[in-house]
């Protein structure tokens, strides 16, 4: 039996693709600039674009040679990059002093 319009009309939702901003979402501050890298430990984090390994493996070639008191971490994160990865993030938060992410394209 076909379906009537109106029965199909009632199965859709549109939503406006401009995106309007509805005030939900608090900015936040920046983190505090470290005055130095000696000895600090550096998370290189690859989050998936392309590029971005190349990147922070030419990055922790440069910050090794410059600052050799910097130990580096060069990390992939899990899964892709829309994916929440709570384990991963905790372990970032704990262990690293500074944090570049790895973004190309």
């Amino acid at each position: 039996m076909a379906s009537s319009v109106s029965e199909k009309a009632a199965l859709l939702a549109v939503l406006n693709p401009q995106g309007q901003p509805t005030g939900a979402i608090k900015a936040l501050d920046l983190a505090p600039r470290l005055a130095s890298l000696q000895g600090k430990t550096v998370y290189l984090l690859d989050i998936g674009f392309g590029g971005g390994f190349e990147f922070l493996q030419a990055t922790e070639e440069f910050l090794t040679k410059k600052i050799p008191s910097v130990k580096t971490v060069l990390k992939r994160k899990p899964g892709n990059m829309l994916q929440d990865t709570p384990e991963f993030w905790a372990d970032v938060k704990a262990n690293a002093h500074a944090v570049i992410f790895g973004v190309g394209g």
